[in-house]
């Protein structure tokens, strides 16, 4: 083939840049690397071609890695993050802080469908370790379950913030606590039911968890204020719960016949507050035995007085903080060991509050 003949492919072959701006850096710089071929052919003698050829292929090369580094450059690393369920209200402002506070990172957001699924959560943490994610943000369904993987995360050197109840692992080096600070919500609780009541009747305890550590806290902080401030609001019942909304409105049915003269529900879960509302709305009590619930899965009866208010955890400050400590922690700063989030009381007063809608991720809706 003669040089007339070359030029002419060339010229009808000839590929520019813009044919491959849609597909990104990687594809651009291998464009301009074949035009340079191109056009070292078409603009010298078959004798320079050799030289010219090994110039551009050397600054070709140079196009080629720097597409790659690129291109590894583009993918942020993962950060799980992992509530105990994404069946119920409580923990999807979580994720939404956890997004906010982001920045370089992308969110891993799963759970089990529900929070007695341990098997489930434990196979969720399993799986973040072996695929060597850049951190982990666990709000555990069982004390002593979850001990064993958050063990192995932190032995494969993955940065771990237990978010909600506490581990009965010490915090340090890469393990560290956002915490609600239950002892506050158990007494905020005796002051609500202790104004609701003004200072004299019964009160009932549903939903008493004793593999959650934080639950237990909030029960005990609960009777010591109660004990304390309001001495002659009698604890009538102190039932133990489980997570199974039908089980827990039984046990309230249970509650409400053997105590004609209830004059509050205290409902530590999110199951209890479900169960105990279906039963007072059940037997037209709910106007007569006020009901104070903990977790934010229910809103609507607060607006129709049905229930008197919720002890709501902050899970979006929880997740902001979890993740601004993470980004933090690779940036080469230490993570505090503890922090405790204060909850918030929610009633019909302050329901469409900025800070409240904030708090629940209700902005939007």
């Amino acid at each position: 083939m003669g040089q007339t003949d070359r030029v002419a492919m060339v010229r009808t072959n000839r590929v520019t840049t813009s044919q491959f701006a849609p597909v990104g850096v990687e594809a651009v710089a291998s464009s301009i690397a074949l035009e340079r071929i191109l056009s070292a052919m078409k603009e010298h003698s078959a004798g320079d071609w050799p030289r010219r050829l090994q110039d551009v292929l050397v600054g070709s090369c140079a196009l080629a890695i720097l597409a790659a580094v690129s291109s590894c450059k583009s993918v942020p690393p993962t950060v799980a993050v992992i509530p105990r369920t994404t069946g119920m209200a409580l923990w999807e402002p979580e994720h939404a802080g956890a997004e906010a506070a982001k920045r370089n990172l992308k969110v891993y957001w799963n759970a089990p469908t529900r929070e007695d699924d341990v098997a489930g959560q434990i196979a969720l943490v399993e799986r973040v370790i072996d695929k060597g994610y850049a951190g982990l943000i666990l709000s555990p369904d069982q004390t002593l379950a979850l001990m064993t993987p958050v063990r192995r995360a932190l032995a494969k050197g993955i940065p771990t913030i237990i978010v909600g109840s506490a581990l009965p692992l010490e915090p340090g080096g890469k393990l560290s606590y956002i915490l609600s600070d239950d002892e506050e919500a158990g007494r905020m609780a005796a002051v609500r039911i202790g104004k609701i009541l003004d200072g004299k009747g019964s009160v009932a305890i549903m939903g008493i968890d004793p593999d959650v550590a934080g639950v237990l806290e909030r029960v005990r902080s609960f009777e010591s204020a109660l004990a304390r401030y309001y001495p002659d609001i009698q604890i009538s019942e102190k039932r133990i719960g489980s997570f199974n909304v039908p089980f827990e409105q039984q046990t309230a049915e249970e509650v409400l016949a053997a105590n004609p003269r209830l004059g509050a529900i205290l409902a530590v879960t999110t199951d209890a507050t479900r169960g105990a509302y279906s039963a007072l709305v059940e037997l037209h009590r709910a106007r007569y035995v006020k009901l104070v619930g903990c977790d934010q899965d229910l809103l609507q009866p607060l607006t129709t007085g049905e229930m008197d208010s919720l002890i709501a955890e902050d899970t979006y400050q929880m997740g902001y903080r979890a993740m601004e400590m993470l980004v933090a922690e690779r940036g080469g700063e230490t993570a505090p060991a503890l922090t405790k989030i204060s909850p918030k009381l929610v009633t019909k007063d302050n329901l469409s509050s900025p800070e409240i809608r904030r708090m629940l991720a209700l902005t939007g809706r």
